[in-house]
């Protein structure tokens, strides 16, 4: 790949960890650009998985993304990006978002003003990361003259913002280093995400370069219709949870709703209508796939990072995908 059109691979999450550094040296070897360690609750741990990645690999950009904002201490959290990005100079990147809701809740840590939280998280952490000291207390985090002993020594490391609704999309413009984009995302909401961004940008004063980067549920292979089937039950469940800002500009967020009240995932496995696969996921045929990709640069990403939904075949879905899908790109 180049760099005007950037490849990622999602590891983590259904990625077992013993699994991880064998993928990540893979997908190294085969050209990828880009790895990105998914933290969702309570699967596979996205810093931890990160340290992996880095590890085994040798050159490749590494993604964090995302991890919740509060779920760590933004002490805590410049403390373990400061620890990898000293030893891995200029290989990391670190996404920031709330998480989803119903998993935060699930710890009971879901913030009375998730903006605030986001707010106050991404811009403590990158003073920190700077070596300043923060003194702040804040609506949701407080901080008594903390300061990192190891601040980070190289370039600063990319903070951006994984983020759905256009509030949050604002502020990732005006705070974050750029923007991750969560799986369902179709190429009209990437359109809209990048002009609410760019509203943010322009409040924040901001003229420098702000990545988008698009994490897409991903299945390929020589049958078609395979591919679709297998990227349909991972696309119901990360819908199981209900509408929200992607599924608003989709243009489905009644008919999703109805679902997950009727029976939840099960409901929607059953209900949703093809075309909801077809324009939500990037499945099928490595030329379909290829095209699918393509369609996201169009539509304003800067780098598609594949969320593979066979986990037990991951290395074999990584070949696949370089002989038959990067060179089509």
């Amino acid at each position: 790949m180049t760099a005007e059109n950037p490849i990622g691979l999602v590891l983590g999450s259904a990625v077992a960890p013993e699994d991880v550094p064998g993928a990540a040296a893979t997908a190294e070897a085969c050209g990828f650009d880009e790895i990105w360690l998914a933290e969702d609750y309570f699967f596979t741990g996205g810093i931890a998985g990160a340290s992996l990645v880095l590890g085994n690999t040798s050159n490749i950009t590494v993604g964090i993304g995302v991890v919740s904002a509060v779920a760590r201490h933004p002490a805590l959290l410049a403390m373990e990006l400061s620890t990898l990005a000293r030893v891995y100079e200029d290989r990391l990147i670190a996404g920031i978002g709330l998480g989803v809701p119903a998993w935060v809740r699930q710890m009971g840590l879901h913030p009375r003003s998730p903006l605030s939280a986001l707010r106050e998280c991404v811009t403590t952490t990158k003073s920190l990361l700077r070596g300043e000291t923060v003194d702040l207390r804040g609506d949701v985090f407080a901080f008594n003259d903390v300061n990192l002993v190891y601040p980070e020594t190289g370039t600063p490391t990319p903070i951006r913002m994984g983020v759905i609704g256009p509030k949050m999309l604002q502020l990732s413009g005006e705070v974050a280093d750029g923007s991750v984009l969560s799986v369902s995302a179709g190429h009209d909401y990437v359109r809209w995400a990048k002009a609410r961004i760019e509203e943010g940008r322009a409040r924040g004063g901001r003229t420098d370069a702000h990545p988008i980067t698009v994490f897409a549920i991903y299945a390929v292979d020589e049958d078609g219709a395979a591919a679709r089937a297998s990227a349909r039950a991972k696309l119901a469940f990360y819908r199981q949870n209900g509408s929200n800002g992607l599924t608003d500009v989709y243009g489905i967020s009644d008919q999703m709703d109805a679902l997950v009240k009727q029976g939840g995932y099960e409901a929607i496995l059953q209900g949703m209508p093809e075309q909801w696969v077809e324009d939500l996921t990037i499945a099928g045929t490595p030329e379909e796939c290829a095209a699918k990709i393509s369609a996201f640069y169009a539509a304003g990403a800067d780098s598609v990072a594949l969320f593979p939904v066979a986990t037990d075949r991951t290395e074999e879905i990584i070949r696949l995908t370089a002989d038959q899908v990067l060179p089509r790109l």
